[in-house]
């Protein structure tokens, strides 16, 4: 079966949005309300562990902050509080202070100039989607997309195969005839369970992580000025990630 559709994660895998982008965005966000949260490096690495923003926030306040005294507000206050954030983490993609990873935007192009269909799978907002690819990628990049799962379009988050079963569904594919992108735990879970063969590339944040399942593990998907690190798997030669090895990956029992 031919290598149709390319379906891709967002944070951490078309950039390193989560350290230097959604941490500080958080951070701004919990000044603006007046609050003493501050989520540095380390902890947010552990925070990572949970999917969404808004359920990330709950997991801190209720693992690591039960000093913190809950109103009848709550709620409303985390959805507060996402908003700002997503409005922070905005203004830093506008500023350019996040680039797309090595090899992403050559990908995109060439998937495009042959005809392949792409999309993306993430939790995060299709504002913060919509952000990052008018910045980092062009103006109107997001049309490259033929869908794009975000946010609360369904309501298990990754690990749960809910987001990718819904792009397939949208784009009528079978996931024998697609490629999935991630670059953690949480997503590969996501990716396999929904039966999708799949390409990992690491970031700080997820070095460490269970890839079990990988079709292949990168430090990046490389370019010819800079050949990525095969970490796991095999790149039949190739220093950095085409189509031609994404068909032989694809094609691979």
């Amino acid at each position: 079966m031919p290598l149709d559709a390319l379906i891709f994660d967002v944070d951490g895998t078309l950039a390193d949005t989560e350290r230097d982008g959604h941490r500080l965005a958080f951070n701004a966000a919990f000044s603006e309300f007046n609050l003493d949260w501050v989520w540095d490096v380390p902890t947010y690495g552990k925070l990572l562990a949970v999917t969404g923003g808004k359920e990330r926030m709950q997991h801190y306040v209720n693992t690591l902050r039960p000093d913190f005294v809950k109103t009848k507000d709550f709620e409303d206050l985390i959805v507060q509080l996402h908003r700002a954030k997503t409005r922070h983490y905005t203004e830093l993609l506008a500023q350019g202070g996040i680039p797309l990873r090595p090899g992403v935007k050559q990908l995109l192009n060439e998937a495009r100039n042959q005809g392949v269909r792409l999309a993306i799978a993430t939790t995060t907002t299709p504002e913060n989607v919509s952000a990052l690819l008018t910045h980092s990628l062009a103006p109107g990049s997001e049309s490259w997309f033929e869908q794009i799962g975000a946010g609360d379009i369904v309501p298990a988050k990754k690990p749960a195969p809910d987001i990718y079963h819904w792009v397939l569904q949208k784009m009528d594919l079978k996931p024998t005839q697609c490629l999935a992108f991630e670059d953690s735990e949480n997503g590969i879970l996501a990716s396999r369970g929904a039966g999708l063969k799949t390409v990992v590339t690491i970031n700080d944040y997820t070095a460490d992580h269970d890839f079990t399942g990988a079709t292949v593990l990168l430090s990046d998907l490389g370019s010819p000025e800079t050949p990525m690190q095969v970490l796991s798997g095999s790149a039949h030669g190739k220093t950095y990630v085409d189509l031609e090895l994404l068909r032989t990956w694809h094609a691979e029992s």
